[in-house]
This record gives structure tokens, sequence and C-alpha cells, in this order.
């Protein structure tokens, strides 16, 4: 069974050494956008996915496309819809743009107040890559897709839950919908509001992949 790591907008490598569960591959934001991953699955039998921020939205958009290949989903800080609508709290353009303008101007040094000590989970990338990182979070909207996966039954596997309580990137509520798509999940509500939560709760999301992956041997679906 592969273990795949779905990295998040604008992040880097640096953003697991401090997580010491084994993968085999962490996929980039722009290795995602390029469909990656999805090449990824159709050469495996099964695979537990580690999805963060925007690459939770991409193990969650595997999951819909391959629901009898994922063994597993940790989402971490993931959302089916970063931008806010009517019925949705997610972020507004305005906010969407200060994301890109903060990272330009501290060239990915401490961005969103990571701590000291802890190493940068961001790098800087070029504008037109992370304007078409920004564009896939716009546009992305998951939720009815996801909707309609709980109700055909056809993903059957352990899922975990990590979001910060006050989560200024991906909102609070985020957790109850995912909870409510994947009711026996576990969810771990992480307090403050951090979204670099695989610097922030390491040990944490290390033991949430192996739980996942011995639930998964246990159900014998690996």
């Amino acid at each position: 069974m592969k273990t795949f790591v779905l990295n998040g907008w604008a992040a880097s490598e640096r953003a697991w050494d401090l997580c010491k569960f084994p993968r085999d591959r962490i996929f980039s934001y722009m290795e995602q956008l390029a469909g990656e991953p999805e090449k990824a699955m159709r050469e495996v039998d099964g695979a537990v996915l580690v999805g963060w921020s925007m690459g939770g939205s991409g193990a969650l958009r595997l999951a819909i496309e391959f629901p009898e290949k994922v063994r597993g989903l940790v989402l971490v800080a993931a959302t089916p819809r970063m931008m806010k609508d009517e019925c949705w709290p997610g972020m507004t353009e305005r906010r969407l743009a200060a994301l890109e303008l903060g990272l330009k101007m501290t060239k990915a040094e401490g961005f969103f107040g990571v701590q000291e000590g802890k190493p940068n989970p961001y790098m800087m990338d070029s504008d037109e890559n992370l304007k078409r990182g920004l564009e896939y979070l716009k546009a992305t909207d998951l939720r009815q897709p996801l909707l309609d996966l709980a109700s055909s039954g056809r993903l059957r596997c352990p899922v975990w839950i990590f979001q910060s309580e006050h989560d200024g990137i991906v909102r609070a509520d985020n957790a109850n919908f995912l909870k409510s798509v994947f009711p026996d999940s576990c969810v771990t509500m992480v307090a403050g509001s951090e979204h670099a939560l695989p610097v922030e709760v390491p040990s944490a999301i290390d033991a949430a992949v192996l739980e996942t992956c011995l639930k998964a041997r246990n159900f014998g679906i690996i």
C-alpha cells in the first residue's frame, strides 16, 4: 500500500519535515494541477492519502474519482470549497488576493506566522504558478460531488480530519461539513488559528496516519 501526500498551495516539501510517517511521494501543488496524483492512482492498487489545504482538496478529488482505491484519508485543513458564497463561510476574493500579496511581500519567510525554530512550510514560486494555484482554489467546488459520493456508499475507508478552531484560511465549519460526508471519521480540532498544521501538530498527524493505515489493514481493504 502506498502513502501519498498532497501539499498545499505555495507549500514546500519542508512542510513535512517534522512528520515521521512513511510516505512514498509528496505531490506539489503544481504537480496536482498537472494531474500527477491521478496518474499515480491509476498505477497502484490502493493508497492512503494525506492532504493539506489545497492538497486536502486534491485528496478529496481523488476520493471522488478513485473511491475503490483510496484506503484511507487524512485531511489536514482541507476544504471542498475555498471561496465564500451565499451558503458557505469561505474566503472572499479580497482575502485570497491578500494571501498572494502576503506571500510575495514576505518571500515566504514566516508566512502565516510559523513559530521560530520550526521549518518554513512555504516557498516563493513564480507569479504564473501562484496564479494558477489560486485559480484552482477559486474555481473548485466539491461539495455536491462529495455528497453524491457519500450517498453512493462507494468509499469505505477510515478518515481522519484535522482543523484549527480559528483558521483564517480554511474555516472551522469545513470540519462539520466533512464530518457530515464521512460520519464515521475521527475529528481533531486544534486550538488556535494556525493553518500550517503539519509543522504545528506533526506528532498528532503521524499518529493519525499510522492509525489510519492500521484500520485499513483491520478492515481488510489493503
